[in-house]
């Protein structure tokens, strides 16, 4: 078996080089590294992972901590974190909170000094959770969709309420008054700041809230379908729905389709993801789209500068791109499938 000595004599350097590039420390010349790789590649050396997380106190280790794994919620998320670490040549470790909040706090503390940083993506924990784990944490802690009500933890987010204000200004300028919401859980910080958007665009038009026109789901294909078959039941008058993810919006379009009732032609639709099936549903689904490998990427990129030195606590906040494809129209009150 190979060590870091034969490695040292076959590249022509020192063994103290050698430890260099392979731990990223240090000034090395790009040409004295690719005599390193090269011979490390001959000679069939791999480090020993352990040693050198040992030597440089580093893992090389990212934990991704999730409220729970179900992946119609997390996939996207999922992947481009694991991209952006792969890219960093780092390994991603994915752990489940199991949707409870005391065992979601336990294996974030249990994951301290584990991992080089924690990403935590939570749907369970309050913001003095957050806090308190910041302030007891020797591990650097990035939270993503989630800005500090104190400014004192380091976050990455998407602006929740510029979404849905976004879609609703869509719908608005194209003619639409009554417009049904298909919500998602509204108990937590997301479905807060969602709902708040819908209103707020509501109010700043002058048009009237109607508790009855808002239903919620659970951001599943099937909870669309359902909410809006419980929206046609009531017989609410309305020209458009707004849903809080395609999912849920192309479930309404086949709930539409079933009772006759044309999708834009008698109520247009939107929703929030830009999801891949809803480029190819009929027909293509107005969304907006959430910045999410942007996210990722700055999220990765401060947790790795975290594990090098202390930053100043400032929130970045990216926002949603409207992109307007066929599943909305201006409204056309002859065509409304309620006579208005």
């Amino acid at each position: 078996m190979s060590t870091i000595v034969d490695v040292s004599k076959l590249a022509g350097v020192s063994k103290a080089t050698v430890s260099r590039v392979i731990n990223g420390t240090g000034q090395v010349k790009q040409s004295t590294k690719d005599s390193v790789f090269a011979a490390m590649e001959e000679l069939g050396y791999r480090p020993n992972r352990t040693a050198q997380a040992l030597a440089t106190n580093k893992t090389d280790t990212i934990a991704l901590v999730l409220s729970n794994y179900d992946s119609a919620r997390w996939g996207t998320l999922l992947h481009q974190v694991s991209i952006q670490v792969q890219q960093a040549g780092k390994t991603l470790t994915v752990i489940d909170g199991m949707n409870d909040p005391q065992h979601e706090y336990e294996v974030i503390r249990q994951s301290e000094g584990q991992c080089d940083a924690i990403l935590l993506y939570s749907r369970t924990l309050t913001d003095d959770h957050i806090q308190e784990l910041e302030s007891k944490l020797s591990t650097p802690l990035v939270v993503l969709n989630r800005v500090s009500t104190k400014g004192n933890y380091h976050s990455v987010s998407i602006d929740q309420f510029q979404l849905i204000h976004t879609a609703m200004q869509h719908l608005i300028s194209n003619g639409h008054k009554s417009i049904a919401c298909i919500t998602g859980p509204i108990d937590n910080p997301t479905g807060k700041a969602r709902i708040e958007g819908y209103k707020h665009a509501l109010h700043a038009s002058k048009l009237p809230y109607n508790p009855s026109l808002v239903q919620s789901g659970d951001y599943h294909i099937r909870s669309g379908y359902e909410t809006c078959q419980k929206l046609m039941g009531l017989s609410v008058k309305f020209t458009a729905i707004i849903a809080f993810n395609d999912n849920m919006a192309l479930g309404a379009i086949k709930a539409l389709a079933e009772q006759g009732i044309s999708v834009p032609d008698q109520v247009s639709i939107i929703g929030v993801d830009n999801d891949p099936h809803g480029e190819f549903s009929t027909p293509e689904l107005s969304t907006v789209e959430l910045p999410i490998e942007e996210m990722a990427k700055h999220a990765v990129k401060l947790a790795l500068q975290l594990r090098d030195e202390a930053l100043p606590y400032e929130p970045k906040i990216f926002q949603g791109n409207l992109l307007n494809r066929n599943s909305v129209i201006p409204f056309h009150a002859n065509k409304a499938w309620l006579s208005f």
